[in-house]
């Protein structure tokens, strides 16, 4: 989708509004990263995205009542189809992570850290919103801001659907912001951008005893290297490497002390596919080794699977869009060549309706990556990621269909 003159100027007038709230724009996001929170309750930053809202002039506020979500609408007076409506997304929950960062604004909270970037979705997003109130006599229609808390696990976006956020929606988008990628950089891919995540937890029940006579015991310990080789093979040799999985064990919990064997032995972890076969082959594999390494033992066995998100898959025209929109606005639009192995929740939205989710990059000198208790980033591209909400609302608007 090409840029005409026409838009160019446009989108060179977007760029330098948000450069001049690029000020608040870090200013929102430093006091959202001073106190992070935690889950599906996020009363601090539900207010303070309220209290923005409120002053920007938004048309309309809700909250949610299954978690602190907020949603608002902003209804253009221009002209056009008024019942047209696009959604923004921005997530604002933290990660259960102490922060070494040597920062000012650094978090205040024990335990609790923004490492994934949400605060930033949070402040351009709200940066976003600014921009479009003051250009409403410039559009038809509604432009829906989805400010989401309980994407780190909770599924905050699944339940925002089920209480209505998508309602009259016709496609969605979503800025993730990426430490280790170079600041200025879009990154994009067609089809699945993420794969799926779901946990699992395996109990090899065997039977305890003093550790002088194993032989009358039944040791569960043993088990759990072979369970862990078989995932690994599982991997390596039963799977497409083009429909990869990734099963892994990050927990391992057995014993009380040092002269007695464990009556059980626990393994817990995640599950990672990038296709729905893919993920119920994960299932079905992890059900299958764990069996026959209990049975090899002679253990009984427990096996719990937890569905989580499914892979998030962007649509290819509503990708297109974000790269144009995102080249227009200089940006440099790079095609991820794989999917990513995490996740996102952002994946209920896009198995609603059309949509994309792109990463920002913000890598700075000195910063870890994503999940790290040393990310931090480039608070200069914070504006350019307002910029790019507001270009997908505005394009997105101003066309006769929902196809790029």
């Amino acid at each position: 989708m090409s840029v005409s003159s026409t838009d160019a100027a446009i989108l060179a007038e977007l760029a330098a509004e948000t450069a001049v709230l690029g000020d608040r724009i870090v200013a929102n996001r430093r006091r959202i990263h001073e106190h992070p929170e935690l889950g599906l309750s996020l009363p601090r930053t539900q207010a303070l995205v309220i209290e923005e809202l409120t002053r920007i002039g938004v048309d309309s506020v809700r909250r949610g009542t299954g978690l602190t979500s907020v949603v608002a609408d902003i209804v253009g007076t221009g002209g056009g189809d008024p019942a047209r409506c696009v959604a923004l997304r921005a997530d604002m929950d933290a990660l259960p992570l102490s922060e070494h960062n040597d920062l000012a604004f650094a978090s205040r909270i024990p335990g609790c850290m923004h490492a994934c970037g949400h605060d930033a979705h949070t402040a351009m997003l709200l940066g976003a919103a600014e921009v479009l109130a003051r250009r409403r006599a410039q559009f038809a229609g509604t432009v829906r801001l989805l400010f989401q808390p309980g994407e780190e696990g909770f599924g905050g976006a699944r339940i925002m659907i089920e209480e209505g956020a998508l309602a009259g929606v016709e496609a969605v988008y979503a800025l993730h912001v990426d430490s280790s990628t170079a600041a200025g950089t879009l990154l994009l891919r067609n089809g699945t951008i993420m794969a799926s995540a779901d946990t699992f937890g395996v109990v090899f029940r065997g039977a305890g005893g003093h550790a002088s006579m194993p032989h009358l015991t039944r040791d569960p310990i043993p088990a759990i290297g072979p369970f862990i080789d078989g995932l690994s093979h599982i991997a390596a040799r039963e799977t497409d490497p083009d429909d990869r999985i990734v099963l892994s064990v990050t927990q391992v919990t057995a014993g009380s002390t040092f002269n007695i064997v464990a009556p059980t032995a626990e393994c817990f972890g995640t599950i990672r596919a990038l296709s729905r076969k893919g993920r119920k082959l994960a299932h079905d594999r992890l059900r299958r080794v764990a069996a026959g390494v209990a049975a090899s033992h002679g253990l009984d066995i427990d096996v719990n699977t937890y569905d989580l998100y499914p892979p998030t898959v962007n649509h290819d025209d509503a990708t297109e869009f974000v790269a144009s929109c995102g080249a227009g606005l200089g940006l440099r639009v790079a095609r991820m060549p794989s999917p990513m192995m995490g996740a996102e929740d952002f994946s209920y939205m896009v198995e609603a309706l059309p949509g994309a989710i792109a990463f920002l990059g913000v890598r700075t000198e000195g910063g870890g990556p994503l999940h790290s208790d040393l990310m931090k980033l480039d608070e200069s591209m914070l504006a350019r990621g307002s910029a790019l909400h507001a270009t997908m609302a505005l394009r997105f608007l101003a066309r006769t269909s929902t196809v790029a």
